[in-house]
């Protein structure tokens, strides 16, 4: 039976959190630099907790006011330490929360410089791995983010995204274009479908791309972030796909 895991971004104010951990099996909660803050991300931690949802650090650039998703130049090591720093503070108010840390995800302009840049990628799982080693990185499927990770010893998770559109060299179409968001989840839907059944989903330039889909990324900051999962979760499962975390 095919399998993958839903993950979903939360922790970051946008107040569906608890109801979307019906729905999904893998948390990425923000960690105080894009988004969120210490009591929300023990609150998140402990929802995780109560709905049986892996938990996952979401670090990303300090950088609220653009919610992390305008890129900041840093150093390999600075950004280690970044990323480091994060998921350590995550690993803690997980294990309060009476749960453990499972895995890393990278947010916004850090998670897409990661896609790319192969010595930022090595610096964001050096970071990870120096937490600790059993964590899991997830990255874009077929990304620099993935050999690095792996490169270093990680476990990974390819991820793709039923909200987002795709370019032909398996990259996502830039935020700043008209067409880079799916705001129909039909369609959302048979995208998801695509890319865990076949492994490819159609780029904008209607050719067809292949792809890695281990965890199918839903953003929870997304205005209609409940319905988006109703409608993939069902969708996935009508179609004979098992829901559960990547390992």
């Amino acid at each position: 039976m095919l399998r993958v895991d839903l993950n979903c971004d939360m922790g970051e104010g946008c107040g569906s959190d608890a109801e979307l951990m019906k729905y999904i099996t893998s948390a990425n909660i923000a960690c105080g630099f894009h988004a969120g803050d210490a009591a929300t991300m023990r609150r998140t931690a402990e929802l995780a907790v109560e709905h049986g949802v892996r938990i996952g650090a979401h670090p990303g650039y300090p950088d609220r006011e653009n919610f992390g998703r305008t890129p900041i130049q840093l150093s390999a090591d600075k950004t280690r330490e970044l990323v480091a720093e994060q998921v350590d503070s995550m690993r803690r108010v997980a294990a309060a929360a009476g749960g453990q840390l499972a895995h890393v995800k990278p947010h916004g302009a850090l998670y897409n410089h990661a896609a790319k840049d192969h010595e930022i990628s090595t610096a964001i799982a050096e970071g990870v791995r120096d937490i600790d080693p059993e964590l899991i990185l997830y990255g874009l499927s077929a990304s620099a983010s993935i050999e690095a990770a792996k490169s270093v010893g990680l476990r990974t998770a390819s991820e793709v995204f039923a909200d987002r559109t795709y370019q032909t060299d398996g990259t996502l179409t830039s935020r700043t274009e008209d067409n880079s968001l799916i705001n129909d989840a039909g369609l959302a839907a048979t995208q998801a479908l695509d890319m865990v059944k076949y492994g490819r989903v159609r780029s904008v330039d209607a050719i067809m791309v292949k792809i890695v889909a281990d965890t199918i990324c839903i953003h929870g900051d997304g205005p209609h972030a409940l319905t988006f999962a109703q409608v993939i979760r069902s969708a996935l499962e009508g179609n004979g796909v098992e829901i559960a975390p990547v390992f």
